[in-house]
């Protein structure tokens, strides 16, 4: 199967991604990661990408296109992916449709994640890191360390990342709304959106989700 994810900053995205495409035995395509592989490799357009960011830019839509079809290309990749922040504007969507055009391939979904916006902001700001190790990661309201602003692991302090900060979260999820949220109308004209409530255990989330794509793939046959 080829999937597209979306959904808001914090509805948990990167987490259904490398358990659905684990279940679906596809790759997981995340943009971070195909950023971090080209540069940390220092291909062509990993240079092209660090040049923009390390001026304080936006890495345009073409130098993610061409990142996001080369690893399309790549032989695990022949039967299914699953796409995991790209495409994330309207272009890029376009983009995608050209490029799996010319393949002779199509889409078989997009799983729409659904949160309330008070919930991803009460997710992503409620989050405190541990300054020793930050991947001792707590929460204010979920799971919260036994004694406040102290590590469980390693009584490092626990602090708050700055784009963790409640101003921060909804200026992103103002860029979301404005940017990538309209690719959903975009592929709901093509008949593609599958809508998941994306609020309860990740297991039960993930269960929806395949449920979902399992009804989709019969009612497309």
């Amino acid at each position: 199967m080829r999937i597209v994810l979306v959904g808001p900053p914090g509805a948990g995205k990167g987490t259904q991604a490398v358990r659905l495409a684990e279940k679906l035995g596809v790759p997981h395509i995340s943009t971070g990661d195909l950023f971090r592989f080209n540069i940390s490799r220092q291909t062509e357009l990993g240079k092209l990408a660090k040049s923009y960011m390390d001026a304080g830019n936006l890495v345009p839509d073409e130098v993610t296109i061409a990142m996001a079809k080369d690893r399309m290309e790549q032989p695990d990749a022949k039967n299914g992916f699953l796409l995991d922040g790209f495409p994330r504007n309207v272009s890029q969507a376009q983009a995608l449709d050209e490029l799996l055009q010319s393949k002779g391939i199509k889409l078989d979904a997009v799983l729409d994640l659904e949160v309330p916006e008070e919930e991803v902001v009460k997710r992503i700001a409620g989050r405190r890191i541990c300054r020793n190790d930050s991947s001792h990661v707590f929460h204010v309201t979920y799971s919260g360390s036994k004694k406040e602003g102290v590590c469980d692991v390693c009584d490092g302090e626990l602090y708050q990342r700055d784009d963790d900060s409640e101003d921060t979260v909804r200026k992103r999820l103002e860029v979301y709304h404005t940017q990538t949220e309209p690719i959903i109308d975009y592929y709901k004209a093509q008949g593609l959106v599958v809508t998941i409530p994306a609020l309860g255990p990740v297991e039960e989330i993930t269960k929806r989700a395949l449920e979902a794509l399992k009804r989709e793939k019969a009612g497309s046959e």
